[in-house]
C-alpha cells in the first residue's frame, strides 16, 4: 500500500492494488480485516476444490495408456473443465481480475495486472479451442484436437489467492500489536473523595487533578505524581529494566506500570488520551503506517513487461493479418494468443512466493520466525544493528553473580540467612537470592520477627541472631557500621553494573551480595561473528551509563547509548536511518516496540514481551542475538534463489515470444503451437519450483 493514498473508508490501493490500512486505533478487533480473511480463505478452498479436478483432467491424458477417454468423454470433459474452471476465475478469482482492470484503467501496472492477463490469457483461449476448435488451422491441433488451457488459468488463481490470504493474516497481526499494547492499561481506577470517601471509575471518567490510592499488586492507572506513600514499582514495561524502581512522595510515575509492594495516593496529571502509554501505542502505529513498501522486482519488471507483452500480441495480430498466408486472420489470431500464453505469469508468480514459502519454513525450523516477504528482501541490505541491552545482550533475570565476605563470616552463611529471610519478601530481587542458595543446595531458617521497610530492605530473627538485609543507607539507619574496605570492593564480573544487597549479623556488617543481569554466552560470538560481516552495532538502553558501557565494552559494541526513552529510541532509529543506513533493532521489551516497528527490520527476541514480538519483523524464538546471523544468510540464500527464479521465468518468455509470434516462420515454415507454448510455460514454472526446492537443503542459515 502506499502511504500517501487516504480513504475515508475500507478498499483497495488505486496504485498497487494492496487493501489500504486503518489509522483508527482501538482495542476491538478489525472487523473489515477478519472479514477479508474470511472470504479469502473460502474463496481459497473453493478453488482449490474445483481446481484439482480440472488439473487431473488436463493431465491424465498425457499418462500413457491412461483410459480417460473410455471413462470421461473428451467433449464432457471440456464442458467440465469450462464449468469448472469458468467459476475459479471468475468467482474465486474475480477481484483479482477487477484489481488488474484498475491498474491498467490507471495505468498503475503491478503484479495485478500480469496475473489478469495470464489468467484471462488462458481461458479466453481455451473457451474457443473447446467450443468452436474449427476456427483453429490444423496446425495448432494434437492429434486431432486444439490443446485446452484451463487448468494453467485455475491454478494460477489458486496460487494468487493463497498469497493474497497469507499477506491478509500478516496485515492482521499489525492490529494485534496495537491491541496487546492497549491491554496493557488499567481498566479501572479507585478515586478518592474531599470526605474520605473512595469509588471505582473507569479511566475514561477521570480528570487531571483527581486524586487515586493504588494497592500492592494493581496497575497505575494514568501518569502522575506520587501524593503520599512509597512503592516498588516494576517498571520494565516502560525501561525494560527488571529491577524495580523506589517511588515516594512527589516522584511522578507512569500509567500501567505495575505496583509491587505498597499502597500510595497519586495525583492524575495526565489524561487518558496524554499517558506515555498512549504515545507508544501512536508511536508504533505511525511508524508501522509510515513504513515504505518495498517495491517487488516482479512488479518492477511489469511496468515494462506487460506493456511489452501487449505491444508484441498486437503487432503479431497485424502482421500476420495484413502480410499473413491464408487464413491470415485465423492465424493472426493464434499467433497472437500463443503469445500470450506463453507470456503467462505462472512462473513469474511463483518465482518470490515460492522461495519465500521454502526459505521461511526452513527458517522456522532454525528458530527464526519471519513476519513477511518484504523483511527477507531487506534484511541482506542492513548495515546497522541496534540492539538493546537487558533481555537481548543480557539474560534479562537477575542473578547473585559475586558475594564480598566481612573476614569471619563464610559465603554459605551469608546467603543462606539472606535467602531465609527473602522468602517472606515480596521484592523482585529475593527471586535471584533464593535461586541462588537453591543452586549451592543451602538449607533454609525459620524466621521470626520478620519486618520489612519498603524499598529499602527487611530485618528478621533467625534461631537466636538478628539479621538485617537491605542496602548501605538501610542498614546505616539501623546503627550498623559498614567497613570501608567492604564499601571500595569492586568484583571484576560486577564493574559497577550490580545492585549491592548487604547483609549485617547481630548489628555487624557481613558482606554484600551482587546481583547483576549477567551477558548472555551467545552475544559476544554473535557480536563477532556480526562485525565480521561489516554490520556497525549501536547499543541503545534505558539503563544508566555505567552498565551501558561496561557490557559494550566488554562485547565491542562501536556505539553506546543509555538511559533512553522509547521516544529516545525512535529518534535514534530515524536519525540513523537519515544518514542513509539500514537500520535494523533488536529488543524484547514493551520500550522497545516503536523503535522496532520504526525500523527497517524489527526483531524481538522470543523471550521477550508479545508487544514487541508483534511489532516486530523478526522473531527470534531461542532468544539470542546467533539468530540474526541467520536471518541474514536466510535473506542472502532467499534473495539469490529469487532472482535465479526470475532469471527462470523471463528466458522462456524472452526466447519464446519471438518464437510464438512467428519469427522462424519465413525459414522453417513452421509455427509455434500454443501446446508448446503452454509446455514452456509449464516447464519455467517446474525450474522454478525445483529451484526453490533447494533452500530446504541450506542446514545452517
Amino acid at each position: 500500500m502506499h502511504p500517501e493514498v487516504v480513504s475515508d473508508g475500507p478498499g483497495d490501493c488505486p496504485k498497487c492494488g494492496m487493501p489500504l490500512e486503518t489509522t483508527h486505533i482501538n482495542n476491538a478487533p478489525d472487523a473489515h480485516a477478519e472479514k477479508e480473511i474470511r472470504d479469502l480463505k473460502h474463496k481459497f478452498r473453493s478453488a482449490l476444490i474445483l481446481t484439482i479436478p480440472v488439473f487431473l483432467l488436463a493431465m491424465l491424458p498425457m499418462v500413457p495408456g491412461f483410459p480417460l477417454e473410455f471413462m470421461i468423454p473428451q467433449e464432457v470433459s471440456k464442458c467440465i473443465q469450462a464449468a469448472l474452471t469458468s467459476v475459479v476465475v471468475f468467482w474465486s478469482g474475480g477481484f483479482l481480475l477487477r484489481k488488474g482492470w484498475k491498474s491498467l484503467q490507471g495505468w498503475n501496472l503491478n503484479m495485478f495486472t500480469l496475473i489478469a492477463i495470464g489468467v484471462l490469457a488462458a481461458y479466453s483461449y481455451s473457451i474457443p479451442a473447446a467450443f468452436s476448435p474449427w476456427i483453429f488451422p490444423s496446425s495448432f491441433r494434437h492429434h486431432g484436437h486444439v490443446e485446452l488451457y484451463f487448468e494453467a488459468a485455475a491454478v494460477i488463481t489458486v496460487f494468487v489467492l493463497l498469497g493474497q490470504l497469507l499477506e491478509a493474516r500478516a496485515r492482521g497481526r499489525t492490529g494485534e500489536a496495537i491491541r496487546a499494547l492497549l491491554d496493557l492499561s488499567a481498566k479501572s481506577a479507585t478515586r478518592l473523595h474531599p470526605d474520605g470517601s473512595s469509588q471505582v471509575v473507569a479511566l475514561g471518567d477521570l480528570v487531571v487533578g483527581d486524586i487515586l490510592r493504588v494497592k500492592p499488586g494493581e496497575k497505575v492507572p494514568l501518569d502522575g505524581t506520587v501524593m503520599e506513600g512509597a512503592s516498588s514499582i516494576d517498571e520494565s514495561m516502560i525501561t525494560g529494566e527488571s529491577i524495580p524502581v523506589l517511588k515516594k512522595t512527589g516522584d511522578p510515575i507512569v500509567g500501567a506500570t505495575l505496583n509491587q509492594t505498597g499502597a500510595f495516593t497519586m495525583r492524575v496529571d495526565k489524561p487518558e488520551a496524554e499517558t506515555l502509554l498512549t504515545q507508544i501505542v501512536e508511536m508504533v502505529s505511525k511508524a508501522q503506517r509510515s513504513r515504505a513498501p518495498i517495491q517487488k522486482t516482479a512488479d518492477t519488471v511489469a511496468s515494462y513487461f506487460v506493456p511489452g507483452v501487449l505491444v508484441a500480441s498486437i503487432i503479431t495480430f497485424a502482421a500476420w493479418s495484413f502480410w499473413g498466408p491464408e487464413p491470415a486472420m485465423a492465424l493472426g489470431l493464434v499467433n497472437a494468443v500463443a503469445v500470450l500464453i506463453i507470456a503467462c505469469p505462472c512462473a513469474l508468480g511463483l518465482a518470490t512466493p515460492v522461495s519465500i514459502m521454502v526459505g521461511i519454513g526452513q527458517a522456522a525450523r532454525e528458530g527464526v520466525l519471519i513476519k513477511d516477504a518484504e523483511t527477507i528482501e531487506i534484511v541482506e541490505k542492513i548495515d546497522t544493528l541496534v540492539v538493546d541491552k537487558t533481555g537481548t545482550l543480557t539474560a534479562g533475570t537477575p542473578r547473585v553473580t559475586s558475594i564480598a565476605l566481612v573476614p569471619g563470616f563464610s559465603e554459605p552463611r551469608l546467603l543462606s540467612a539472606a535467602a531465609s529471610l527473602e522468602t517472606l519478601s515480596e521484592h523482585p530481587l529475593a527471586r535471584a537470592i533464593l535461586d541462588r542458595a537453591n543452586d549451592d543446595n543451602l538449607t533454609l531458617q525459620p524466621v521470626a520477627d520478620f519486618q520489612s521497610t519498603t524499598g529499602a530492605g527487611i530485618t528478621g530473627k533467625l534461631g537466636d541472631e538478628v539479621w538485617h538485609l537491605g542496602n548501605a543507607s538501610y542498614l546505616e539507619s539501623e546503627g550498623i557500621p559498614l567497613p570501608q574496605a567492604l564499601r571500595d570492593a569492586n568484583p571484576s564480573d560486577s564493574a559497577g553494573t550490580s545492585t549491592q544487597v548487604w547483609g549485617a549479623r547481630n548489628g555487624e556488617a557481613a558482606g554484600i551480595l551482587y546481583i547483576t543481569d549477567p551477558i548472555k554466552k551467545s552475544s559476544a560470538r554473535a557480536i563477532a561473528d556480526l562485525r565480521a560481516l561489516g554490520i556497525h552495532l549501536v547499543m541503545a538502553t534505558g539503563d544508566h551509563a555505567a552498565a551501558a558501557r561496561s557490557v559494550g565494552l566488554e562485547l565491542g559494541i562501536d556505539e553506546i547509548h543509555s538511559d533512553l526513552s522509547p521516544a529516545d529510541k525512535i529518534q535514534l532509529i530515524h536519525t540513523l536511518k537519515q544518514h542513509g543506513r539500514r537500520v535494523a533493532m533488536a529488543g524484547d521489551g514493551i520500550n522497545d516496540a516503536p523503535a522496532l516497528a520504526a525500523a527497517h527490520v524489527g526483531i524481538a527476541m522470543g523471550t521477550g514481551t508479545d508487544v514487541a514480538i508483534e511489532s516486530s519483523h523478526i522473531t527470534l524464538v531461542k532468544g539470542d542475538l546467533s539468530g540474526i546471523l541467520r536471518s541474514i544468510h536466510l535473506s542472502k540464500a532467499v534473495m539469490r534463489n529469487i532472482r535465479q527464479n526470475l532469471f527462470f521465468a523471463f528466458i522462456y518468455n524472452l526466447a519464446g515470444i519471438p518464437i510464438a509470434a512467428g519469427i522462424l516462420y519465413p525459414w522453417t515454415g513452421t509455427l509455434l503451437s500454443p501446446m508448446i507454448a503452454g509446455a514452456a510455460m509449464s516447464l519455467s514454472s517446474v525450474s522454478v519450483i525445483s529451484n526453490a526446492l533447494r533452500l530446504r537443503k541450506v542446514s545452517r542459515l
